[in-house]
């Protein structure tokens, strides 16, 4: 799998589980390529994932 990630929230008693799967790195060069041309033209500083997604 070139991306399986999982974050688990869990007590004692029972767990939440979120997943993610990723059939192909594509998706995850298709981010890079959107991050790196949303620089273009950015004052140097530090930027975060939030400011690329505008959220």
């Amino acid at each position: 799998m070139p991306g399986d990630h999982s974050v688990i929230f869990a007590t004692e008693d029972e767990r939440l589980e979120l997943s993610h799967r990723a059939q192909s790195r594509a998706i995850f060069a298709r981010g890079a390529i959107r991050a790196a041309l949303w620089l273009v033209g950015k004052a140097p500083g530090r930027y975060s994932l939030r400011d690329v997604l505008g959220l």
